[in-house]
């Protein structure tokens, strides 16, 4: 049963299954096991970013495309909520609306992009999505009328998923039920259900025929694959998901705007989690996602932990100040990449295949 949903894509290592089974339940009791409105939102923008990564990661990790324009599919979803529920006002009929519409343009530009650049090689190619994806940046922020330009758009969910809806008077273990708790659980649901959903394209025949294009693309083509259909194909399955993270995103938020989810720095996290999970495994996504923000969010205060306990020591409490978290993040990416080259997926996946001395 439990292989028939992984779609046959087993952890292939007993270390990584632990790993793995900790995340889903951390991230299903996220709320009952670290109370706090920081923690629950830390959970809620893995969730986001378990689904972008893992929608990039089919096109980098499985076919070998390398395109910069992955977050303009995430702002697309998060723009398409923001401005439905805006104009239409906070119901169910706009958030299906914005999303419906919000895939709708993703999938066109997406088409576009794979039609007219996909047949560009390597570099160019990657060159083309930065120069689109600046693009619609951009336009996202002058078109002040729609998106609210640089101050983007705050706007209002539905009455169920508002935080002052509360149905219940008691709390339950602790945990008061209002609409941010069961946004969450909305979240939780449908990364749950779009990550098995890649499972399920990746270990597919054509996944297969992706990850064979990413192997040798000329090998391929001469046994008969038509490599720029699939590769097309492959980044409009991609932007689609990108763009349901988006909606997940703005669905949380309550709040869009260019920096939130069209910026360049989100790109870049996506690529060191994608490297840090491992490339071309759905599990590195989730991974690498956990490990990441979790880095990111905490590392400041770690490091505030620190320079206080070695305030006699004014050379290290310097070092280990607050204000170069950065510094120790970039550090701590540096020594994953350097002991973990294939990603962490792929070091627990080899040392399960090592046979043993």
């Amino acid at each position: 049963m439990m292989n028939r949903i992984l779609s046959g894509d087993r952890p292939g290592s007993r270390v990584l299954a632990v790993l793995l089974l900790a995340i889903f339940f951390g991230l299903a009791l996220a709320p009952f096991l670290f109370p706090g409105i920081k923690a629950l939102n830390v959970a809620a923008k893995v969730l986001v970013f378990v689904v972008l990564v893992a929608s990039f990661d089919l096109l980098l990790g499985y076919t070998g495309i390398v395109s910069f324009a992955h977050t303009m599919f995430f702002g697309i979803g998060a723009y398409g909520i923001a401005i439905a529920t805006t104009r239409l006002g906070p119901t169910w009929g706009a958030l299906a609306v914005g999303t419906l519409g919000a895939l709708l343009l993703s999938l066109l530009l997406s088409l576009a992009v794979g039609l007219f650049s996909l047949r560009v090689r390597a570099i160019f190619f990657a060159m083309i999505t930065l120069a689109v994806a600046a693009a619609f940046q951009t336009l996202a922020s002058q078109l002040s009328d729609f998106t609210g330009g640089e101050d983007g758009l705050t706007f209002r969910m539905p009455a169920l998923l508002s935080p002052s809806f509360e149905p219940f008077e008691d709390d339950f273990l602790g945990v008061t039920v209002d609409g941010r708790l069961i946004s969450y659980y909305l979240l939780f649901a449908a990364a749950t259900l779009l990550v098995l959903a890649l499972l399920r394209i990746v270990n597919s025949p054509f996944g297969r025929v992706l990850q064979a294009i990413r192997e040798n693309e000329f090998r391929a083509e001469a046994i008969g694959y038509r490599v720029v259909v699939y590769r097309t194909l492959s980044s409009v399955i991609s932007a689609l998901f990108a763009t349901l993270a988006g909606c997940m995103l703005a669905v949380w938020l309550r709040y869009n705007g260019p920096d939130t989810s069209l910026s360049f720095e989100i790109m870049m996290d996506v690529l060191l989690i994608v490297v840090i999970g491992g490339m071309g495994t759905i599990y590195g996504a989730a991974i690498g996602a956990v490990l990441f923000l979790v880095a990111q969010s905490y590392l400041q205060d770690l490091l505030r932990i620190g320079s206080e306990a070695t305030s006699g020591l004014p050379w290290l409490a310097a070092l280990l100040s607050p204000d170069r978290w950065l510094l120790w993040l970039g550090l701590l990416f540096v020594l994953s990449v350097y002991y973990f080259p294939t990603g962490v997926v792929g070091r627990l996946r080899a040392a399960r295949a090592r046979p043993p001395a």
